[in-house]
C-alpha cells in the first residue's frame, strides 16, 4: 500500500490490492542477485531557486532568442540559462561521475555517437543494468546496432502512418495531460481493443513502428516540453491501462507476438522511462492473465505496477489532477472537441508557446556546436589528453608489430 499522498507521488509502486479488487501481488525476482529498484529518475533533478535576471545566452540566435524571449515571458520564466538547466537537469554528483567513466569506456571502444551521448541516455543505461559498466555498455551497444538496424533515425522522414485514425477507433490508446509531478500521461483502453479489426487496417509490423515513432516523440519532443511547462526535468511516463473485460481470450497468438515485441523494444531500448503504471478494472478474467504476464516482466517494471480492481479513482486522483483525467477514469475531462479524450493528443507538447521555447533552445545548441551543457564542459580536457593516450599506445602497438614483421 501507498503511504501519504504527498510521499507517494515520486516513489516506485508495488503491485499491491490498492482500495479495489485487484490481485495481491509482489514483484518477482529472477534466480541470483535481485533487481536494485532505483528510485524515480527524476529524483536528483528538481528546478533549481530562481535566481536574478542575466543576459540572454550568446550561444542562441538573435531570431531564435526573441522567438524564445516571448514564449518564455508567457510562461512565467527568468532567463534562457534557467530553461537550459531545466532541461538538463541537476545532477546527482555520484551518478555524474559514474556516467563520465560510462562516457569514457564507450569512448574507448570507439561506440560513442554524438546524437546519444547525452547524460540522461547513458544514465538510463546505467540504471538499466544497476551501474554495472560492462553490461551497461553490452547493452548500450545493443541499442545502437537496433537503432541502425532499424532505421529509427529514418523513421521521422520516412515512415507515414496513414492509417492513424482506422487504428485508434479499434485500438483506444494516447497520452492526455500531465500528472501532478508533470510527467505526460499514457492510456490504453484494452478491453476495447478490436484486434482482427486492427489487423485489417493496419499490420503488426507497422504498429510496431508506429510505436516506435511514439517513443522517438515522447524523449525528443514530449519529456523536453512537460519539463519547460512544469519548470522541473521531467524523463518518464505515468501510464493507466483500462482492462475492463480482459481476459485469457485476449492474449491470443497476434495479441502475444504484439506484446512481446513492445515490450522487448521498451524494456531494452528505452529502458527507465516508465515512472508507474496503473492497471484499472482487473476483474477475475484479467487475474489468470496477469499470472501469464508477468513471467515476461522484470522485477523492476513489476515493481512500478499497481493492479487495481473496479474501485480505482481515488489511487489515479492521488497521482493525476481530476482535470487531466477522463470522465471514463474518474476525471472530469471529454475533450469533446476533438471527438474524445484519447483523439486529443492533449499535453504541453501540442502547446505552442512552449514547442516555440523548445525550437529556440534546440536552434540556440546548434547555433554552438550541439555542445552539451556548461557543466559538463570540464570533460573536454581529460577526455582529449585520454584520447592522446589511446593513440600513443596504438602507435606504439603498430611499432611493435612492425619490428616483428622485419
Amino acid at each position: 500500500m501507498l503511504t501519504s499522498k504527498r510521499e507517494s507521488l515520486d516513489r516506485d509502486v508495488v503491485i499491491s490490492r490498492g482500495s479495489g479488487d485487484g490481485e495481491d501481488d509482489k514483484p518477482s525476482s529472477s534466480l541470483g542477485k535481485p533487481k536494485t529498484i532505483h528510485p524515480p529518475i527524476e529524483s536528483h533533478w528538481h528546478f533549481p531557486a530562481p535566481q536574478d535576471s542575466k543576459k540572454p545566452s550568446s550561444s542562441m540566435s538573435n531570431l531564435g532568442f526573441k522567438k524564445f524571449r516571448e514564449s518564455f515571458k508567457k510562461l512565467g520564466g527568468s532567463s534562457s540559462k534557467s530553461m537550459k538547466m531545466v532541461l538538463a537537469g541537476v545532477r546527482d554528483p555520484k551518478d555524474q561521475k559514474l556516467v563520465e567513466s560510462f562516457r569514457e569506456l564507450l569512448f574507448l571502444e570507439g561506440q560513442l555517437p554524438s546524437q546519444h551521448q547525452d547524460y540522461h541516455t547513458l544514465l538510463r543505461f546505467l540504471r538499466m543494468r544497476d551501474f554495472d559498466l560492462a553490461k551497461a555498455k553490452e547493452a548500450f551497444f545493443t541499442y545502437l546496432k537496433w537503432r541502425e538496424d532499424y532505421r529509427v533515425d529514418a523513421i521521422p522522414k520516412e515512415f507515414k502512418f496513414e492509417e492513424y485514425e482506422a487504428v485508434k477507433k479499434c485500438y483506444p490508446h494516447g497520452f492526455h495531460g500531465v500528472d501532478r509531478y508533470g510527467r505526460p500521461v499514457y492510456i490504453e483502453r484494452i478491453g476495447m481493443v478490436d484486434l482482427n479489426k486492427l489487423l485489417q487496417v493496419t499490420t503488426l509490423e507497422r504498429f510496431t513502428k508506429y510505436h516506435v515513432s511514439e517513443q522517438e516523440k515522447t524523449l525528443n519532443v514530449r519529456y523536453p516540453t512537460c519539463s519547460i511547462a512544469a519548470k522541473k526535468h521531467v524523463a518518464s511516463t505515468t501510464s493507466i491501462l483500462d482492462v475492463h473485460g480482459v481476459g485469457l481470450a485476449n492474449f491470443s497468438k497476434p495479441a502475444r507476438y504484439l506484446f512481446m515485441e513492445i515490450q522487448k523494444i521498451d524494456s531494452n531500448y528505452y529502458p527507465e522511462t516508465l515512472n508507474r503504471l496503473f492497471i484499472v478494472n482487473a476483474g477475475n478474467g484479467f487475474k489468470m492473465l496477469w499470472k501469464a504476464v508477468k513471467a515476461f516482466l522484470d522485477a523492476r517494471t513489476l515493481a512500478k505496477i499497481r493492479v487495481l480492481g473496479y474501485n480505482y479513482q481515488s489511487d489515479l486522483l492521488e497521482v493525476i489532477d481530476q482535470s487531466n483525467l477522463p470522465t471514463f477514469l474518474g476525471g472530469s475531462c471529454t475533450c469533446s472537441e476533438y471527438g474524445g479524450c484519447l483523439l486529443s493528443d492533449r499535453g504541453p507538447w501540442n502547446n505552442p508557446e512552449i514547442t516555440d521555447v523548445l525550437q529556440a533552445i534546440s536552434a540556440g545548441n546548434e547555433v554552438n556546436g550541439n555542445e552539451e551543457y556548461s557543466n559538463e564542459a570540464s570533460e573536454e580536457p581529460a577526455m582529449q589528453n585520454r584520447k592522446i593516450q589511446v593513440l600513443d599506445a596504438a602507435l606504439q602497438d603498430a611499432k611493435k608489430v612492425s619490428l616483428t614483421n622485419t
